[in-house]
């Protein structure tokens, strides 16, 4: 199933060189790939943060949020960067399919996979490339052009989240 999948990547133990291995991971294939969904471009922001691309931490980072479990009762990977309360948390699950963004968007036609156009109620339509059996979703915003933004992608690891992502599939753009 799906040949077009890469391997996940290891982050497991979390090192001082984990995050140059994403990035290099998120420069090959996103940042200096010609990537295209359905023939038009997708493109990231350069807008940078801390020496990076501010979608890289989107990619590999999660939102601190006030409700999650407290620092001391989350389980961290050995060498893991600890967070503040304004950071974003390493997520590990997005890490490990980082590789992953690419090809989705790519094969966003392959049967395995559900893509589909929603506009938000802000106005704006995101484009969306969900693996389900893999539990893993990338978001883009598409723009008058067709082409689209890159904004996030992440391993869905959440009920409602699941079934957010069905009913707006349910209430897609035709």
């Amino acid at each position: 199933m799906c040949e077009w999948l890469p391997a996940t990547v290891c982050v497991n133990p979390w090192t001082d060189q984990t995050y140059d291995n994403l990035y290099n991971i998120f420069c090959t294939t996103i940042r200096d790939r010609d990537l295209r969904f359905s023939g038009y471009r997708v493109w990231t922001f350069p807008d940078m943060e801390d020496g990076r691309e501010k979608i890289f931490w989107h990619l590999t980072t999660r939102e601190q949020r006030k409700k999650q479990i407290p620092h001391r009762k989350r389980k961290f990977y050995r060498d893991e960067p600890q967070p503040n309360d304004e950071d974003r948390l390493p997520d590990p699950p997005r890490c490990e399919r980082l590789p992953w963004v690419h090809v989705l968007i790519e094969n966003s036609d392959d049967p395995a996979l559900l893509s589909w156009d929603y506009e938000e109620g802000d106005g704006t339509i995101k484009t969306y490339v969900w693996f389900r059996d893999r539990d893993f979703v990338v978001i883009m915003k598409q723009y008058p052009d067709h082409t689209r933004r890159l904004i996030t992608s992440f391993y869905v690891d959440k009920e409602y989240k699941r079934k957010d992502f069905e009913r707006k599939y349910a209430n897609r753009l035709q």
